[in-house]
Parts: C-alpha cells; sequence; structure tokens
C-alpha cells in the first residue's frame, strides 16, 4: 500500500513540475496576407497596446531604431520584386525597421529578417531599400500597434502604420502590369472570348490603348453572338464610349439591357439604363 501512495505522489509531483501557466502574450502575434495585383504581399508582426503611455518621443524615441512592434523584428514577404521609392526590391522576405520623428519617419527594407528585434550590429550592406515617409496626426488614439494594406491599386499599395495618434504609409509599386501584358500577349495567338474580353477591361480600367481595347472586346462580343452575354456586352458599350463612339456605345447598352432583363439580372438593368440616360438614349 505505501509502495502504491509513494508512486502516485511522485506521479502527481511530475505533473505540477511540468505543468504551465497559460496566458495571453502582452503583445499578440498577427500575419496578414494581401494580394496587390497580382502579387502576394504577407506582413508578421507583433502588436503592444499604448496601455496609458506616451509612445512618440517617450517608450519610441525620436531619432532611433525601433522594430515596429514588440518581440522577434516585423517582416515583410512579397512574392513579386517590387519598387519602393524608385528603389528595386527583389522577391523575398525583409525585416523592416523605422527611425521616427516628429514630422516624418525613415524606413528600411533589412535583408537578414532573423532578429530578435533590432539587430545586435548593424550591417548597412543588408539595407535592400529605405525611404522617408510623412507623418499623418490622426484626430482619435489607436490603442494597438496597428499594420494595413491601404490604397489598394492594380500597381500597388501603401504599408500603413498606425500607433496612438499618428499615421504613417510607405508606398509600393508591384509589377502587374508587365506581368498582364505578357499575359495578353502569350495567349493572343489563339485567345478565347474571355481573354478578348479580360484583355479589353485591363486596357479600359488602366488607361491604355482605348483603340486596341475596343477590337478586342468587339471580338469577344462577336464570338458570343449565338448566347449574348450582358456583362461582355456592357463592357462593350463603356469602351466605345470611352473611344468615342457615341453611336456603338449606346447600341451596346441597349443590347446589354435587354440580356439582362432576360437574365432577371437589376444590377445590370440599372447600369444601362443610367448610361443610356447619360448618352440621350432614354
Amino acid at each position: 500500500m505505501k509502495k502504491l501512495l509513494l508512486i502516485a505522489l511522485a506521479f502527481t509531483f511530475s505533473l505540477n513540475a511540468t505543468a504551465q501557466v497559460k496566458t495571453p502574450q502582452p503583445s499578440p502575434f498577427s500575419k496578414q496576407e494581401q494580394k496587390v495585383g497580382l502579387t502576394d504581399v504577407t506582413i508578421e508582426y507583433s502588436r503592444p497596446n499604448m496601455r496609458g503611455r506616451t509612445i512618440f518621443g517617450n517608450l519610441v524615441p525620436y531619432g532611433k531604431l525601433w522594430r515596429l512592434g514588440a518581440n522577434k523584428n516585423t517582416t515583410i514577404t512579397f512574392s513579386d520584386d517590387v519598387t519602393i521609392d524608385g528603389q528595386a526590391l527583389k522577391a523575398g522576405t525583409y525585416a523592416i525597421f523605422a527611425k521616427p520623428n516628429t514630422e516624418s519617419w525613415d524606413v528600411v527594407f533589412y535583408a537578414d529578417a532573423n532578429n530578435w528585434g533590432t539587430p545586435s550590429e548593424w550591417d548597412d550592406t543588408k539595407v535592400a531599400a529605405k525611404t522617408n515617409a510623412k507623418v499623418y496626426k490622426l484626430p482619435m488614439k489607436i490603442e494597438t500597434f496597428t499594420m494595413s494594406f491601404d490604397d489598394l491599386s492594380n500597381s500597388g499599395a501603401s504599408l500603413g502604420m498606425m500607433w496612438e495618434d499618428v499615421y504613417v504609409g510607405v508606398k509600393f509599386e508591384v509589377p502587374t502590369d508587365e506581368a498582364v501584358v505578357a499575359s495578353i500577349k502569350s495567349v493572343m495567338n489563339g485567345p478565347s472570348a474571355g481573354d478578348y474580353y479580360s484583355s479589353a477591361v485591363y486596357y479600359l480600367q488602366e488607361g491604355k490603348d482605348i483603340n486596341k481595347a475596343k477590337t478586342w472586346i468587339d471580338k469577344a462580343v462577336e464570338m458570343t453572338k449565338d448566347n449574348p452575354r450582358f456583362w461582355f456586352l456592357r463592357q462593350q458599350s463603356l469602351i466605345h464610349a470611352k473611344a468615342g463612339d457615341k453611336k456603338g456605345a449606346i447600341a451596346a447598352a441597349k443590347a446589354s439591357l435587354a440580356s439582362a432583363e432576360k437574365a432577371g439580372n437589376a444590377d445590370y438593368v440599372k447600369m444601362n439604363k443610367d448610361s443610356l440616360k447619360e448618352w440621350g438614349a432614354m
């Protein structure tokens, strides 16, 4: 009996010795993924809180390098080569550091992304890109340090940073246009109606050669004339209008309207009616 009791006590002691209390992290980890054009961009960082403290100029001193968060240094990963302030940045993962000041921040993309906080020995040869970003004062306080992808477009975005009453955005450009144009060229030897449609819409949205867009959308509509697609016809009307062909725009809008009414798509019915009114056809 004594032997069994000793074994039980030893087992209980072993459990107590290895048990660990689990509590929330004071600066929780965050991972954010964003598609910018055709490029995948990922941020990984930890998010400290103000907790009644003065942040910039105190907790985060002016003129000194900061890890942009807490714990392990903040990292950003690009799936394609990008451009920051005219500087080419190869695809890959970078640590991001900032040197805050009252009017602007110096923001650095550093090739060694495996530090805990700032590097113990700074190496200028590892600075892959560096830019200066303006500080914007916010009308309210941001309790938790926040990074975001702002001002998204096909060709780029801004990497936003907010804390206390400060916002800073670093613009970067992605190679969407080159990739899309190359893709268009590669399929134009035997494109489908969908290829013509997608290419035409891209040229319309990006303000590229509208006459080329007109040729492509007309081919897409011609290839689907036995089964008219109201969304094809809608884009055809917009492209013709931008190309200065009002008559062609009205004809396409009327055809899109009829097809949309038949399909019961109220959104396209309204859009086409609005355009026809604008062009004086209703």
